[in-house]
């Protein structure tokens, strides 16, 4: 009779316990900084952008060996990554170019200069080393004109311990693939004022 009561309070002393409370992640763009260069009037939209199926979920996925991933239940992203990286992305471009007419899809691209598509190829997340993350791009002129592709791989390394950490790597690997994309913006804009 004891052992049965004993079994029962272990059984409902385990039924109360509640599992870890999750922990929400976001990627972000770079402080914008207080910059006596002028504004200028780059019109750009961001997105849409498609990510791999393995990554395109709620939770962090770490990768553990070429072959191997495990999903976290407790660490998830606070939005979709397919909604996330257009933004991050929208908003270092308006960082870098300067200007306050970038926006992230779902944006009409009416009105706009250019629109950058993306399409993420890796987004790997190995817990206290890097995050390796692969783009596509494609920049769509508005107003004619040959699109320009680019394609970038980048490797960085987590500064610190903790998925924190990993997140914030991601953030500074998205940050590159906007550099190059906000290159060839200006290359662009320069060639089309040149032979206007």
């Amino acid at each position: 009779m004891r052992s049965a009561h004993t079994c029962a309070l272990v059984m409902a002393l385990c039924g109360c316990a509640s599992s870890p409370p999750s922990q929400f992640y976001t990627l972000s763009a770079a402080a914008r900084e207080v910059t006596p260069l002028a504004r200028s009037e780059y019109a750009v939209v961001v997105g849409p952008a498609t990510v791999p199926e393995s990554v395109d979920r709620p939770q962090l996925v770490l990768r553990l060996s070429e072959n191997r991933v495990t999903i976290l239940e407790q660490a998830r992203w606070a939005e979709p990554l397919a909604s996330a990286i257009p933004e991050v992305i929208a908003g270092e471009l308006a960082r870098l170019l300067n200007s306050s007419r970038v926006m992230a899809y779902p944006q009409n691209p009416e009105g706009f200069d250019y629109q950058v598509l993306l399409q993420v190829l890796r987004f790997d997340s190995t817990l206290d080393d890097a995050a390796t993350l692969e783009v596509v791009w494609t920049l769509r002129p508005s107003h004619g004109g040959e699109p320009a592709f680019g394609r970038m791989l980048v490797h960085e390394r987590v500064d610190g311990a903790g998925y924190e950490a990993l997140v914030a790597a991601h953030s500074r690997a998205l940050r590159a693939v906007s550099a190059e994309i906000a290159a060839t913006i200006r290359r662009r804009q320069d060639a089309r004022i040149l032979h206007s």
